[in-house]
């Protein structure tokens, strides 16, 4: 696994873009630091720890984000979307259309997600032989399960009434909705994983636009199902945004490290 470590410095660019050049004067400054203690101890342990770090920061940002989300709902000045939105949703419905509505929403759900995420995290490493699709598979779905767990505990919102719902019935919290949080999260890490060894423009533009029909349309699939308020939606695209977008910055900082003459293990 770790002499796949020339094939991960290859995976520098996406197109035409360097994930090793940092634009601004922050970001070169950490990659500077970055990269020195990459070569000191190792560009792995350095990614775990900054991704182990990242789960941490996470958690606190859903914290901080579901005091927000409380107190803005506490003015109706988001919560005002819910209502209209569900009973437009259930002018939709329909047997045959709320049969294939569920069985979509359940790809991403506990068991379908983790198989998804299985099936590719098998590919990437037998086609890469390095362990660096392994952490950040593994990291962004921990990272990811955190934040649902920590916004279900901190909020505890309650889900539309079951007479709106459509069975199979769920009982915990609303928000966030764990499997837009987590969809998001995972696919959009597939999505980029993918991107670092596609060369033709119009495979990467299909591969992103695939990626965010299918997490939009899980979305959707909630708030449809009334499962989900739309602001448990709106929420989870949200947080599970912004932990991609670390995930991602952990992932350059390491290929950075790797450019700069770091080795993914200490010697």
């Amino acid at each position: 696994m770790i002499g796949g470590a020339d094939r991960e410095r290859a995976d520098r660019t996406v197109g035409d873009v360097d994930l090793t050049r940092w634009r601004t004067r922050a970001g070169r400054s950490v990659a500077d630091g970055w990269a020195a203690l990459g070569r000191r101890y190792g560009a792995l342990p350095l990614l775990v720890l900054t991704l182990l770090v990242g789960i941490g920061i996470a958690t606190t940002a859903t914290w901080a984000a579901s005091e927000v989300y409380d107190a803005v709902r506490e003015a109706d000045d988001v919560a005002v979307l819910d209502r209209p939105v569900l009973d437009w949703m259930l002018t939709l419905r329909s047997p045959v259309l709320d049969q294939g509505v569920t069985w979509w929403t359940d790809i991403a759900g506990t068991i379908g997600m983790p198989i998804v995420a299985v099936l590719f995290l098998i590919g990437f490493t037998v086609q890469r032989r390095a362990w660096t699709p392994l952490v950040l598979l593994v990291a962004a779905s921990a990272g990811s399960l955190a934040m649902t767990i920590a916004g279900k505990d901190l909020i505890g919102r309650s889900r539309p009434p079951l007479s709106d719902a459509v069975p199979p019935y769920e009982h915990s919290p609303s928000f966030p909705s764990g499997h837009t949080l987590n969809s998001t999260v995972i696919v959009g890490t597939i999505v980029y994983l993918l991107l670092l060894r596609q060369s033709r423009v119009v495979t990467r533009v299909w591969t992103i636009v695939a990626g965010t029909l299918f997490v939009l349309s899980v979305g959707v699939s909630r708030v449809f199902l009334g499962h989900h308020w739309t602001t448990d939606v709106l929420a989870a695209w949200a947080l599970g945004l912004a932990w991609l977008a670390v995930v991602i910055t952990a992932h350059r900082l390491y290929l950075t490290a790797l450019h700069r003459g770091a080795e993914p293990t200490p010697s």
